[in-house]
């Protein structure tokens, strides 16, 4: 599993009650949006479920297309091969997927894509179980997440998943990598800023598979980086200008309203504005921006998790305020053309 079973979640509780104390109008909402990172699972801490998301997603006001699935642990098989329990998840999703694709509930395709977990460093035998992947998702298998967000201080580290150090390195990974590769699937991963340079290493050793760095390449703002931003931030950017230099690595701008970041959002006596998002995010976003090129860059949600620090609307609203300034056509590659393309929707 990439997530611990009884791992405490590190992230911000979702709090009905508190998100409604703020409102605000709803932006370009002609502007057609592919999400292109959000959870669905049933956790001790909370439920999110397709209906729940689909609430969101109403009330937000936001043109929602189509929508990607990520794998985060949910659903696993309670019985069954040890190496086969990860399917449940893919089904989950899938199910999400047909009941969205009735049309009965709205025009969003939810869970359109699907993007699964399997442990990879099984090595040569990974490719047997992608295949079972690929038959259970119902044509909708995008691709494989294997988080590999790692720090020797437990302090600094915002995420469920408990990966070994130097896992993008490992043979046995490299070889599972391999066997995705024939897939012709994309991978994706979750790492800190300390780890950019993994992924660079990562994205040289396979030029011909497209990676992802998810949620802006986790420049951790808690533990021994707090109230370090400035320091933070330039060893963060370098990185991630170096990483743009491989062609076939995307880059996700999601995640921002995740504890791990130190801007506190979750902890506010109200939340925040799409404003006051847009103003401690637009550094991150627009860097990404510059460095990758729009095409190569994808705007999600990572709800419910950040649905612990803003309202979905509120989200969007500040992605939409940080790219003002953009061309249609960069505007257009952001909220849904690099997801449709990376992920081979139709939105």
């Amino acid at each position: 599993m990439s997530i611990a079973p009884d791992a405490v979640s590190p992230h911000f509780a979702v709090r009905p009650d508190w998100l409604a104390l703020r409102d605000e109008p709803v932006l370009a909402p002609e502007l057609p949006i592919v999400d292109a990172h959000h959870h669905l699972w049933d956790r001790p801490e909370s439920r999110y479920f397709l209906f729940d998301f689909l609430d969101d997603v109403k009330d937000s006001g936001h043109d929602i297309r189509a929508t990607v699935f990520m794998e985060c642990g949910a659903m696993y098989r309670k019985t069954g091969p040890s190496d086969l329990r990860e399917l449940g998840e893919t089904e989950f999703a899938n199910g999400a997927a047909a009941i969205s694709a009735s049309g009965a509930y709205g025009s969003a395709r939810v869970c359109d894509g699907i993007v699964g977990f399997c442990d990879l460093r099984r090595g040569d035998k990974a490719a047997a179980i992608i295949e079972r992947h690929v038959a259970v998702a119902g044509g909708r298998l995008r691709g494989l997440r294997y988080i590999a967000a790692w720090h020797q201080d437990p302090a600094a580290r915002g995420s469920m998943a408990t990966p070994p150090p130097g896992l993008l390195a490992e043979p046995g990974f490299r070889r599972g990598l391999s066997a995705l590769q024939q897939f012709e699937l994309p991978f994706e991963t979750f790492v800190y800023h300390t780890q950019i340079d993994e992924v660079t290493a990562l994205a040289e050793a396979f030029p011909d598979l497209p990676i992802v760095l998810n949620h802006v390449g986790g420049a951790i703002g808690i533990g021994p980086y707090a109230g370090q931003r400035d320091a933070v931030f330039q060893h963060w950017s370098a990185g991630m200008r170096a990483l743009a230099s491989q062609p076939n690595v995307r880059v996700k701008l999601t995640g921002l309203g995740m504890r791990m970041f130190g801007f506190g959002l979750g902890d506010r006596a109200t939340p925040p504005s799409s404003q006051e998002l847009a103003a401690a995010w637009s550094p991150y976003v627009l860097t990404c921006i510059e460095a990758f090129g729009a095409e190569r860059c994808l705007f999600g949600s990572n709800f419910p998790v950040d649905k612990g620090a803003c309202s979905y609307r509120a989200l969007w609203n500040a992605f939409k305020r940080i790219t003002a300034g953009a061309s249609a056509a960069e505007k257009t590659a952001l909220f849904s053309g690099t997801a449709e393309a990376l992920y081979r929707l139709n939105a």
